[in-house]
Order: structure tokens, then C-alpha cells, then sequence
């Protein structure tokens, strides 16, 4: 997870589908601050792939998937 202070804010993509959490995701990481977290809830299965594969392809840190529901958290590297 992304430690004690928790993610910064909270992306609800919940109820859409591939590739729209992705690209919520991108658009707003970039209006936070480096070093910030942000959590991003889908339930598209697709979502457990794409959200990871984003983070390498653009240089992003990958924190965690979240345990207690469909998240994952994301930390703006640059």
C-alpha cells in the first residue's frame, strides 16, 4: 500500500470499462504533485492488467492493488 499517510485522492472508475480507467487515471496523475498516490477503483477485470502495464510503459510506480476492493494505487514518479 502506499504507506501511513494514504493515497492523496481517490479515482472512481467503477462501472466502466476498458480503456476508460486508464485514461481517467492518466489525466489526472499528472495534476498531482510528484510523489503523490493515487487510488483508482475499477471492477473491470481488464483494469488488473492495464492499470500495471500503464505505469511501466509511462515510468510510474506502481504501488499496490488494493485488498479490500477493486483498486490500485498509483504514485507520480515525474
Amino acid at each position: 500500500m502506499s504507506g501511513a499517510a494514504g493515497p492523496v485522492e481517490v479515482l472512481d472508475c467503477r462501472g466502466q470499462r476498458c480503456p476508460l480507467p486508464v485514461i481517467a487515471l492518466a489525466r489526472r496523475l499528472h495534476e498531482l504533485p510528484i510523489g503523490a498516490v493515487l487510488r483508482v477503483l475499477a471492477d473491470d477485470p481488464a483494469a488488473a492488467v492495464d492499470i500495471p502495464a500503464w505505469c511501466r510503459m509511462r515510468g510510474q510506480e506502481f504501488v499496490a492493488a488494493v485488498p479490500d476492493g477493486p483498486g490500485y494505487e498509483v504514485r507520480r514518479t515525474h
